[in-house]
């Protein structure tokens, strides 16, 4: 049986068996098998085998995969909750905007959190855009150049809404978060500049004190 034999496949001990076995799930969809997909998601622990599953969840109708993959979001596992929302920012389907909580977007675990981030752009209903970028400067000056640049890309990608607020982040008592309010900036108005030299620059700015930030 088509099923049982591809559920066995993503089971299997050997990464290239998985993988196998993922396209020729999203090759031939069937819908008995998306639970299996998204349970899959929570475990696997090779990257190229979950963008796998993501394309097969993708290649079946958002009705049959939109809910499933919402209440993943509340999984006490880190990796369904990630991949879950890696998988809806791919769908697009803004029906799953609610269950991008402010708990998710967040999250302690930054892989989550970036996951949530990336998620929320997608997804926010116009209008929505102001409530969002607040609830992400909150997490200026999180983590590593990695994630600092994820938050920087998903406060640009809302727009000249997130103008306010990064003002604001500029004049936090956390120099981390002013540096990072301010290589946002920068990089919003020159993207071409690279984040490395935005931050850079920041640090620059932020050690001139107030006066460093105007014009």
């Amino acid at each position: 049986m088509y099923a049982t034999r591809v559920s066995r496949g993503l089971e299997s001990s050997e990464a290239s068996v998985r993988l196998r076995a993922a396209l020729a799930v999203g090759t031939n969809p069937d819908s008995q098998l998306v639970d299996t997909l998204i349970e899959r998601c929570a475990v696997e622990p090779e990257f190229s085998v979950r963008e796998m599953l993501t394309w097969a969840l993708l290649r079946h109708p958002p009705a049959l995969t939109v809910a499933k993959l919402t209440a993943e979001l509340h999984s006490e596992r880190a990796q369904a909750r990630s991949q879950a929302l890696h998988t809806l920012s791919k769908i697009g389907d803004r029906r799953a905007w609610p269950a991008i909580t402010r708990a998710l977007l967040t999250d302690a675990d930054g892989e989550v959190a970036r996951s949530a981030w990336r998620a929320a752009v997608a997804l926010v209903p116009f209008g929505a855009e102001p409530e969002l970028a607040a609830v992400l400067s909150t997490q200026l000056g999180r983590g590593g150049r990695e994630m600092q640049l994820s938050l920087s890309r998903a406060l640009i990608a809302l727009g000249e809404v997130v103008m306010p607020i990064l003002r604001a982040a500029m004049a936090d008592l956390d120099p981390r978060v002013r540096t990072h309010a301010v290589a946002t900036q920068r990089l919003m108005q020159d993207p071409d500049a690279g984040f490395e030299f935005a931050i850079e620059a920041a640090k620059r700015v932020v050690a001139l004190g107030p006066t460093g930030t105007k014009g």
